[in-house]
């Protein structure tokens, strides 16, 4: 606020102003990202209203405003999906055990985190005083909690095609999956989590993955211009590669700690699977073949992207394509008539704004101070902050404060609709050009090995040259926790001398620490 604009509305209530004040700092008494970058993480997530600690040890409760953020996420990729022709389905959450045993790289992938039903029943204890597990409902065959669903969806895919007419199959679902972590953190890594899973049948090797590396474009596109974050796409090492997948394509976003986060990824399956459930076609001259398969996802995992590469000190900052509320609107008032000749000042231009799609509250609510508000909508990352106060209907001005640089100033009235809104695709492009300058300024080319092992503690993407072996691979691992993210797309690949082993190397890899 300028000119202690909120003061002079309420000069004559010392004791209230000061509560406000004292609730706006407790607000946000974040953690410093460069005191521990962790609990600031942590800090933010719960006080900006985004998640909480479930009583099941390693969930979490999404609360409205993170799963309204979620929801946005979901609308724009679900949108994008269906421009590719692909649909939606639902498939059981409960997978037989038996579909595991088939497709033996995959159960070994999943084996250690997979949570596991095995009774049917509960009852209650012989003394009336607890409920138990009743011994004489034990399955037949014990059933999986879903970690992923290639095995239930290739049971059903062999029921669905019988010729190459009824190729290709897109299918994608929205579900929940649950994979039993030991390290849990909110959105980043929990036991339970949300996603989308696609899955795809081909005629074709070719076809398949062509569909596994477009759907990764998709992908990147949707990372990049929506949620502002820059990514570098690039395929897996073997080693990193999805549980009985051929190839792994994936897209690598750079933290503010200069950490990696694995954004997504999209698998070429081969005939794997295909093979396992006896999935064939008869293809254009009558002969049978096996088909040819893709999968494709990704988690909740990015909205610890989106806070971790965006926010600061003062809480989220969020691009404005995906703030559950794009502008807040904020009046000061020393009485009823007062805020009823603002209101109506203000009606039309609200009414714009949502004809232009763009989200507004207006928040005339009395149970909150304006300095507590501006504390909480700036903790929650809403881009941009209107406030009229009884000075500012006088001489037809507004008071505009974007989220992403905290720049304030008192303008015209007329005309806010048009500022606003090229104000939102500003801000949008700021936070993803301050993400790409910061990614770009911390990505080093490295040789010397011993120089790696020092430089990578401080974090950052490292393009260095690798020898293809899995040994080098578990060594760069052991001796600094960091592990190759991929063989990059865009930087020019050269042959030269690994690092690690001296042994020579067809390309260069980006190694780097990641959540």
């Amino acid at each position: 606020m300028q000119g202690g604009k909120c003061l002079s509305c309420y000069r004559q209530f010392p004791i209230l102003l000061r509560s406000t004040i004292k609730m706006a700092k407790e607000l946000k008494e974040l953690t410093k990202r460069a005191d521990n970058y962790s609990q600031w993480y942590n800090d933010l997530v719960m006080k900006a209203d985004l998640a909480e600690t479930a009583p099941v040890r390693g969930c979490m409760i999404i609360k409205p405003y993170g799963y309204a953020i979620w929801e946005k996420m979901q609308a724009v990729l679900d949108k994008m999906f269906k421009k590719q022709g692909v649909q939606n389905a639902y498939f059981p959450l409960l997978i037989p055990k038996s579909f595991f045993a088939r497709e033996a790289e995959h159960v070994k992938g999943f084996a250690k985190e997979s949570a596991v039903v095995t009774h049917y029943r509960l009852k209650t204890s012989d003394d009336g005083k607890d409920i138990i597990v009743d011994p004489a409902a034990k399955l037949d065959e014990e059933l999986i909690i879903r970690p992923t669903s290639e095995t239930m969806i290739w049971h059903t895919y062999k029921n669905w095609i019988h010729s190459w007419r009824d190729l290709p199959i897109m299918c994608n679902q929205w579900c929940n999956v649950m994979r039993w972590e030991m390290r849990t953190r909110p959105f980043l890594r929990t036991s339970e989590f949300l996603w989308q899973e696609g899955h795809t049948a081909h005629a074709t090797s070719e076809e398949a993955q062509a569909e596994a590396q477009k759907m990764l474009k998709v992908y990147a596109d949707f990372v990049e211009n929506w949620m502002g974050v820059p990514v570098i796409q690039g395929v897996k090492s073997e080693t990193e590669r999805f549980a009985g997948a051929l190839e792994t394509y994936t897209i690598e976003a750079m933290m503010q700690d200069g950490k990696a986060l694995q954004s997504g990824t999209s698998h070429f399956l081969g005939q794997n699977f295909a093979k396992s459930f006896d999935v064939t076609f008869l293809n254009k001259e009558n002969k049978p073949e096996y088909v040819w398969a893709t999968s494709w996802g990704v988690s909740t995992r990015l909205m610890g992207a989106l806070i971790m590469v965006h926010s600061d000190d003062n809480g989220l900052v969020l691009p404005p394509k995906l703030a559950p509320i794009q502008v807040v609107i904020v009046p000061i008032t020393k009485n009823k008539e007062q805020l009823a000749a603002i209101t109506e000042k203000l009606q039309p231009v609200i009414d714009k704004f949502e004809e232009l799609g763009i989200s507004v509250k207006y928040d005339d609510a009395d149970n909150k101070r304006p300095g507590f508000k501006f504390a909480d909508y700036e903790l929650k990352g809403v881009p941009v902050r209107l406030v009229m106060g009884g000075r500012d209907l006088e001489n037809n001005t507004i008071e505009v404060m974007r989220r992403d640089t905290l720049e304030k100033e008192n303008v015209s009235f007329d005309g806010i609709v048009e500022r606003v809104k090229n104000l939102l695709d500003d801000i949008q492009k700021n936070v993803f050009e301050k993400a790409r300058k910061y990614r770009d300024a911390h990505v080093y080319e490295c040789d010397n090995y011993e120089e790696f092992k020092e430089r990578i503690k401080d974090g950052g993407f490292f393009l260095c040259h690798w020898d293809g072996t899995a040994e080098t691979e578990a060594k760069i691992k052991e001796d600094t926790q960091a592990t190759i993210r991929c063989v990059p797309f865009a930087y020019e690949q050269t042959p030269g001398v690994d690092m690690v082993s001296g042994k020579p190397a067809k390309y260069r890899v980006i190694i780097a620490r990641a959540y």
